[in-house]
């Protein structure tokens, strides 16, 4: 079995695979103060929860945009599998042709989904990723990374308002009833779910006019499933795109 680690700024996404068959997915919070045993034996309850011990571990990969927290989940996990951990960084095969001005400071995690995107889907391709930030990205033919566009995530501006404004509480990020709320809390939620969506459809719409034509549009992360049903542009979501990329590159690179 292949584990498969993506520690994000919010969760840390722990997958196990075989044979290109996701077995089971799990997510524990980040940490940035937590050391390599603590880590190695949250990750070892974790998969003991879905029976897999470190002897079911053939091999490893990891992805990380945390550096404070990628060398306590890599130790971690070296000391609970005896295995060296495959890293996803500078020197990695991953197939993409990456035009930005510093391909080194593009995001492990934004290079993994594009990777899995394009295994499924024909560029050129507009990918979307809706975790701790909104990010978005294009490839278009050849399979080449254009960039994109990172925008403050839906929590982070929400957690933004509420502490700004002494009168606005904490909400939860619920489906609203209608765009027009008749008390605080739904113009809350509608300004701040349907606000997202239409920004999503604006930069789609802006993105493609500057590339002169349309593209297959794909989106993940954590909040991806609660945004995407409200935009008016047609939208894929993939849930797992993620471990499916990881799985990938592993794949590319295993010796």
């Amino acid at each position: 079995m292949l584990l498969a680690i993506d520690i994000g700024n919010t969760n840390i996404v722990i997958g196990g695979l075989r044979d290109d068959e996701i077995l089971f997915e799990a997510r524990i919070a980040t940490d940035r103060i937590k050391t390599s045993d603590q880590y190695g034996a949250e990750i070892k309850n974790m998969l003991q929860l879905f029976e897999v011990s470190a002897n079911d571990v053939d091999d490893c990969i990891i992805s990380s945009v945390v550096p404070p927290v990628f060398n306590s989940v890599l130790t971690g996990v070296r000391k609970f599998t005896g295995k060296q951990p495959m890293v996803v960084g500078p020197g990695i095969k991953t197939g993409l042709n990456i035009q930005v001005d510093n391909p080194s400071q593009v995001g492990s995690d934004r290079i993994v989904i594009a990777v899995a995107a394009l295994a499924e889907y024909k560029p050129p391709l507009t990918l979307l990723d809706l975790g701790t930030a909104t990010t978005i990205e294009v490839v278009d033919q050849g399979s080449t990374y254009l960039g994109g566009c990172i925008i403050p995530g839906v929590r982070i501006s929400l957690e933004a308002l509420t502490n700004r404004a002494a009168q606005l509480p904490g909400i939860s990020l619920d489906k609203p009833k209608q765009v027009i709320g008749k008390n605080t809390v739904d113009c809350m939620r509608g300004g701040i779910m349907y606000g997202t969506a239409a920004m999503l459809d604006g930069v789609i719409e802006r993105v493609e006019e500057e590339l002169g034509h349309r593209t297959t549009v794909v989106a993940t992360g954590g909040l991806a499933q609660f945004i995407i049903p409200l935009c008016k542009r047609e939208i894929i979501y993939e849930r797992d795109l993620l471990l499916k990329g990881l799985n990938i590159i592993y794949k590319k690179n295993k010796k």
